[in-house]
């Protein structure tokens, strides 16, 4: 029998640079393409972070839209903890004044 559990993957990359006013959704999908986002963040060395909770909720903001205020501090959180994971050499490598980008995945 089929899996009927609805537990396809989805997949939300965001991206922040200081001059931003807010994280950014720069790509979303479901299925193949959040197997396609995940696979080309992980080649390119973007970190990767499973919370089905989050991903729920920027599925719904729409494309190259910044993320809503109510979302600001559970973002910033996680964008703050990559940062110190690249700061202290143990993340993706990061370029001075690159965008820091990540990307969600359930």
């Amino acid at each position: 029998m089929a899996d009927t559990s609805g537990a396809m993957r989805s997949a939300v990359a965001l991206t922040y640079q200081e001059t931003d006013v807010a994280p950014r959704i720069v790509a979303k999908g479901k299925g193949f393409v959040a197997e396609e986002i995940i696979a080309k963040a992980r080649a390119h060395g973007v970190y990767v972070h499973e919370s089905p909770e989050l991903v729920g909720l920027l599925m719904q903001v729409d494309l190259d839209e910044r993320i809503p205020p109510q979302l600001y501090v559970a973002v910033a959180e996680l964008l703050a903890w990559v940062y110190r994971l690249e700061q202290e050499g143990d993340g993706a490598p990061s370029q001075e004044n690159s965008p820091l980008s990540l990307i969600l995945g359930k």
